[in-house]
């Protein structure tokens, strides 16, 4: 199995830095961390991306625009909203977005 290309997106940079250190304990999932819609926007572009996690601090709009975009390069990439609750949330969050109940 290939490994799945998880964006995380946060405007909190611990936050962030937790929910990639979380994704990254699957080894068959690759968390990719984004600070700001740009950089969000340029990873896209340059990744392949299965899920795109918006995390604490994305506002309404910036989530809109990072879903669309997704949309336009590939109809497949799944967009979540992650507010917290710990690493089971995360987990269960992830593996139901991908398919995997």
């Amino acid at each position: 199995m290939s490994q799945i290309n998880i964006l995380a997106v946060a405007n909190h940079p611990e936050i962030l830095e937790t929910i990639i250190r979380l994704i990254n304990q699957n080894e068959l999932w690759h968390g990719i961390p984004a600070g700001s819609l740009e950089e969000a926007e340029e990873l896209l572009r340059l990744n392949s991306v299965d899920l795109v996690l918006l995390g604490v601090g994305v506002d309404e709009e910036t989530g809109e625009r990072i879903t669309s975009l997704c949309q336009s390069i590939d109809p497949r990439i799944v967009c979540l909203r992650h507010f917290g609750g710990g690493s089971g949330l995360l987990y269960s969050e992830i593996r139901h977005a991908l398919g995997g109940g």
